[in-house]
Order: C-alpha cells, then structure tokens, then sequence
C-alpha cells in the first residue's frame, strides 16, 4: 500500500484519482530530488479522491451550473469571496481595492470581487461560474454533514498500514487534517499542508472538525511532524503562518510565481520535497 497519500483540492470533479496520480507523482519525485532525496515508486504514491462527490448529477454534458455573481447570496460565500479578492488586491496592486466595510457584501460588491479575482495573476483564466463552483464546494464541506463524512472517508479508504505522510492541497488540507485527527491510531510521520486556507477564523479555522480549543486549533496527534507551505502570493492560503493557529506547525514560503495556488510549483519545491522527505526516513 501507498507510503504517501495525497488530498487534492477544489475544482477536481470531473477528474479522478488516475488521473491526479499522474499529475502529482512527477512533480513530487522532482521536490524529492531538489531536497536530495531518491524518487518515490508509482506503487508508494496514492491519491484520495473525493471530488467526484461535487460533480453534478445527470448524462448531458452540460457542464458545470451556469453561476453567475448573483448565486452569492450566503453570507458565508460572500465574506470568504471578499476576503479573496481583497488579498488579490493585495498581492496586485493593479487591481483595483475591494471595498472593506463590514456586510457590504452586495450585488455589485460581489461582480466586483469576481472581477477582481479573474483578471488577477491567480485566477487568471478561470471562467466566472467556475470561480463561484468552488467558492461553493469549499461552503458544502464545511457546512454538509453527509459531504464531510464522505469526503473523510476517501482519506480513511486511503491511508494504510504503510502510509506514512498525508499531504493536502487547499481544501484538501482541511479534509485531510480532520481525517487525521479521526484517528489517533494512525502512525503517520509527516502531514504537509499547501497553499492551506486551515488559518482563516471564523469562515474555516472556527468551524473545523475538532473545534479550536481558546483560540488554538487541535493538531492531529498521529502526526509526528506537521509542514505548512504556502506562497506569499497565494489567494486561497489567506494566513500563511498556520503556527499562529495550531502551534506545532512548522511553516516553510516557496515562489511558485504567477501559478501561486497550483499544486505543480507546490510539489516542484524543495521545501516540499524535503518536509516529504522527513516522514519517509
């Protein structure tokens, strides 16, 4: 059984776990050999593959629901969209700032944050409606019940004996860090979060599965080690220092370039190959 299993993110529904291992385990192997350590068989390498549980129902190929910014109407959507396209404004100082007033979060504040964030370097080429789908997917883990079990369990069906380091790429980090700590049992030697949005209060950090105790979030005691890596300029992974939230976290910047949110220049990086590395001894 697989020594690594790997937790994809948002946007995924209409892949599959073939499909992701043959776009993750290369870009893996090569973060492996930039920290020095050997490549990793296709055997050792798995993906939990959850996305499927997003795609929409039917056989016509109509694609993905027509959403618009008119289908931001929850509150929730609308405050993780904001805070978005804000560090979008941020990390691109062409972009025009989105207006920062509590609950302001009106039609046209949000076709605003929408533009923002498709005309940034980011987001760059991502239609409006797929922008808003997985805005969406993020809102029905965190808030269905039946999505986060079953999600979960892909992790569950995953992981093995074997495995020794867990990775997760942005909601992935979150499906795999409460699968993590589901099991106690488990003897995992390396967790390694990317471009992880876990830090985020009160959209995500607050309504994690265990809930953060006073402030400071729970980490799984089955993993011996726990790497954050994120991009400065990375949207999605809004705090980049998770030890703020978790405090056994050991944080690690990576330049992934105007892809600051792929998975690709994620894996590529040494950083990341050697917080691999480090559960595979």
């Amino acid at each position: 059984m697989a020594r690594i299993v790997a937790v994809h993110g948002i946007g995924q529904q209409r892949k599959g776990a073939y499909t992701l291992h043959k776009e993750w385990h290369p870009g893996l192997n090569d973060g492996l050999e930039r920290a020095g350590h050997p490549s990793i068989g296709a055997g050792d390498f798995a993906c939990a593959f959850y996305g499927d549980i997003f795609r929409p129902p039917g056989s016509m190929a109509v694609g993905d629901p027509p959403y618009d910014a008119t289908d931001v109407n929850d509150p929730w959507e609308q405050a993780l969209l904001t805070e978005w396209s804000r560090e979008a404004s941020a990390a691109g100082p062409a972009l025009a700032p989105v207006d920062a007033r509590p609950m302001a979060a009106t039609p046209k504040l949000i076709q605003t944050a929408l533009d923002a964030l498709s005309r940034s370097v980011f987001f760059a080429g991502i239609a409006e409606r797929l922008l808003v789908f997985d805005l969406k997917q993020v809102g029905l883990y965190l808030r269905d019940e039946t999505v986060r079990r079953r999600a979960r369990e892909r992790v569950e069906q995953a992981v093995s004996d074997d495995t020794r380091v867990v990775i997760g790429h942005s909601l992935g980090s979150v499906v795999a860090y409460e699968a993590l700590c589901r099991h106690p049992e488990w003897r995992i030697e390396a967790f390694v979060t990317l471009g992880s949005p876990l830090g985020i209060r009160n959209l995500i950090f607050d309504r994690l599965d265990p809930a953060p105790e006073a402030g400071v979030g729970r980490a799984p005691v089955c993993a011996r080690l726990w790497t954050n890596v994120a991009d400065d300029g990375d949207v999605v992974a809004l705090v980049k220092n998770l030890a703020g939230c978790f405090n056994t976290v050991t944080d690690q910047r990576v330049s992934n370039g105007a892809t600051a949110h792929d998975v690709a220049p994620y894996l590529t990086a040494r950083e990341t190959g050697a917080a691999v590395a480090a559960g595979l001894v």
